[in-house]
């Protein structure tokens, strides 16, 4: 939606999947912490990850601006998992490659 009312614009989604907490250490356990970016703009993705690569936070490719909507319910979901205290708000999903 943001994308069409903004047509000229190049429009990332990411930074939703992890907590504050562990964009700040890099790290969700002994995992490094994952930013997953979905855009229809290839080139403007590889800006962020190219921001990002001397932190500890790993970038993902998460494909096209239509996987947006798959970030917005990963975050949401660890939200009522923190919440309720099954996981912690330094914890998270990460990634194994």
């Amino acid at each position: 939606m943001l994308q069409s009312w903004l047509p000229d614009s190049k429009v990332v989604k990411g930074f939703n999947t992890t907590f504050a907490a562990t964009l700040q250490s890099g790290k969700i356990g002994d995992l490094p912490t994952t930013v997953l970016l979905a855009s229809d703009d290839q080139e403007a993705k590889g800006t962020i990850k190219k921001a990002l690569a001397g932190s500890a936070l790993r970038v993902f490719n998460a494909g096209a601006l239509k996987r947006a909507r798959e970030l917005e319910a990963t975050g949401f979901l660890q939200m009522p998992l923190a919440a309720s205290e099954q996981i912690a708000w330094t914890g998270g999903l990460g990634f194994v490659e």
